[in-house]
C-alpha cells in the first residue's frame, strides 16, 4: 500500500488523522503504518461505529430463559455413541481446533500460555499435554487427528519456534495448522481509530469467536475439507485435563446430526464464571455468568440443586460445514470500555487513569442460536477439567498439579497399583488416555 492508497482509504473513512504524523517518521516506521493501514476491514470498524453510537441508549430487557437440557447418555446408547466415535476416530474424519493466542502474564509467566509449565513432576508445558493426547489417539485408532493452532500476534513466532524445538512433541509436523487470530483497533468516543505511539495503531484481539474468520482466511477450513474432516474439536489452551475428541463426544454429536455440541459441567458454586447454555425465545443461547444476577445464578430447585447447575467450560464439538457456513457471516460484537494509551496532540503517549476508548470482540458462543442442532453433554469435571487461569487460588497451577495428580491416582488404583500418598505422579497422555488403557499396561509396582 502506497501513502497516497492509504490517505485515500483514510479520507474516505473519516479516519484521516491516522496519518496526521505521517512527516515525523522514517522510512521503517512509514512503512509499518501502512502495513498496518492496509490490515484494517472499514466494513468492521463501521459496525463497530454503529455499536458505540447505540451504546449510550437504554439496554433492552432480555428475554426470559430455562437451562437448557443436558444429555448424559448412559448404557446402550453410550456404549452406541462411543462405538461410532471410535469408527470416525479410525477413519481420520475428526480434526482439533485449539486457541492459544494468550500470553501468561497473570501467571508471571513471560511467553505463550501454552508453554506454561504445568506437568507436576517434569514442568512439561501446557502444549505437551494437549500435543501428546493427539499422538495418544493415532497411537489408539491409527490415523491422525490435525491439529489447528490458532496462536496470536504476539505469541505467534515463539509458539511455532517451541514446537519446532521439541520436534512437536511427537506429532507428524505435517499434521499442524498454525494459523493467528485477527486482531481489532480500538475506537474513541467519537468513532476514531487510535493510535498508541504517532506511527502506530492500537490493536487488540478479536476475541475468540474470531477463530471462524481466522480458519477461513487462513486456509485451515480449506485444508480440513482436503483432509475429508467432518467433525472438529475445539478447547482452550488454560485446561490441560481436557479429554481430547473422546469418542463418547464426537460420536453423540455425529448420531444427532448437530451442527454444535456443547460440554457442560456442574458449577463449584452458584458464583462460578461460566457461561449457561438456555433455551430462549425458542431457540438455544449461551447467557454468560456477568449476564446472570445474583437471583438466577443462586435460584434452586425444590430439591435444592441450582437452577442453573450447569456451566460451559468452552469445550465444543463443530461440524466442519458449519463452521464454513459460520465463517462466511458477521459475528455480533462485543465492546468493553478500556484504558488504552494513547497519542496527545504532540505525539506524546499517554497512559489514562480512566478508561477512554473502546474495545472490540467476538465470541465463539455467539454461533449457537444459528445451529439447526444444538446438544449440551454432561462431563465429570473431576476428570476433565481444572484450567490454569489465576496465580493464586482456584483454576491456579497448585490446583490444576493437584488435580492432575488425583486423576491419575484414580487410574492407578484402577489398574491395581498403590502408591505412598504424597508420591508425586505424572502420566504420559501418548502412554494411556485413560484407566483402561493404563490398565492393560499391565504395570507392576514394587
Amino acid at each position: 500500500m502506497t501513502f497516497t492508497e492509504a490517505k485515500t482509504l483514510l479520507d474516505a473513512n473519516g479516519q484521516s488523522h491516522v496519518l496526521r504524523f505521517w512527516d515525523t517518521l522514517d522510512a521503517t516506521a512509514q512503512a509499518a503504518l501502512l502495513a498496518q493501514i492496509a490490515t484494517l476491514d472499514f466494513a468492521a470498524i463501521g459496525r463497530m461505529q454503529a455499536m458505540l453510537a447505540q451504546a449510550g441508549q437504554a439496554a433492552t430487557q432480555a428475554a426470559p430463559f430455562e437451562p437448557a437440557p443436558v444429555e448424559a447418555p448412559e448404557g446402550d446408547a453410550l456404549a452406541g455413541y462411543t462405538a461410532l466415535g471410535e469408527d470416525l476416530l479410525r477413519q481420520g474424519k475428526v480434526a482439533a481446533l485449539l486457541v492459544a493466542g494468550g500470553q501468561g502474564s497473570r501467571l508471571g509467566y513471560d511467553g505463550p500460555k501454552g508453554a506454561y509449565p504445568i506437568g507436576p513432576v517434569s514442568g512439561r508445558p501446557l502444549f505437551w499435554f494437549h500435543a501428546r493426547k493427539l499422538l495418544g489417539l493415532k497411537n489408539t485408532y491409527g490415523a491422525p487427528v490435525p491439529f489447528y493452532v490458532m496462536t496470536s500476534e504476539t505469541n505467534d513466532a515463539a509458539t511455532r519456534a517451541l514446537f519446532e524445538a521439541n520436534g512437536y512433541f511427537g506429532l507428524d509436523r505435517d499434521d499442524v495448522f498454525f494459523f493467528t487470530q485477527g486482531m481489532w483497533p480500538a475506537l474513541d468516543p467519537q468513532g476514531k481509530i487510535i493510535l498508541d505511539k504517532p506511527g502506530h495503531i492500537f490493536m487488540s484481539p478479536d476475541g475468540h469467536g474470531g477463530v471462524l474468520a481466522a480458519l477461513d482466511r487462513s486456509g485451515a477450513l480449506a485444508d480440513m475439507a482436503k483432509r475429508g474432516i467432518e467433525h472438529v474439536f475445539f478447547f482452550q489452551v488454560d485446561n490441560p485435563m481436557v479429554n481430547i475428541a473422546d469418542p463418547l463426544f464426537v460420536g453423540l454429536h455425529a448420531h444427532k446430526h448437530a451442527d454444535m455440541t456443547v460440554k457442560v459441567c456442574k458449577k463449584r458454586d452458584a458464583h462460578e464464571g461460566m457461561g449457561v447454555v438456555v433455551i430462549r425465545n425458542g431457540g438455544y443461547a449461551m447467557v454468560e455468568y456477568s449476564e446472570l444476577s445474583d437471583e438466577q445464578m443462586e435460584r434452586t430447585n425444590p430439591d435444592g440443586s441450582l437452577w442453573l447447575a450447569y456451566g460451559s467450560p468452552a469445550i465444543h464439538m463443530f461440524s466442519r460445514d458449519f463452521l464454513q457456513a459460520e465463517a462466511e457471516r458477521h459475528m455480533p460484537l462485543h465492546l468493553a470500555h478500556k484504558k488504552i494509551a494513547m497519542v496527545d496532540d504532540n505525539g506524546q503517549t499517554i497512559k489514562p487513569t480512566a478508561p477512554n476508548g473502546y474495545k472490540f470482540e467476538k465470541f465463539i458462543f455467539d454461533v449457537i442460536p444459528n445451529a439447526k442442532t444444538l446438544l449440551t453433554l454432561a462431563f465429570d469435571r473431576t476428570q476433565e477439567f481444572s484450567p490454569v487461569k489465576n496465580a493464586e487460588g482456584n483454576d491456579s497451577p497448585a490446583t490444576t498439579k493437584r488435580d492432575l495428580q488425583a486423576k491419575w491416582r484414580g487410574w492407578l488404583a484402577q489398574a491395581g497399583v498403590s502408591l505412598p500418598e504424597n508420591t508425586p505422579v505424572e502420566i504420559d497422555p501418548a502412554y494411556a488416555l485413560n484407566a483402561e488403557q493404563l490398565k492393560a499396561k499391565g504395570l507392576k509396582i514394587g
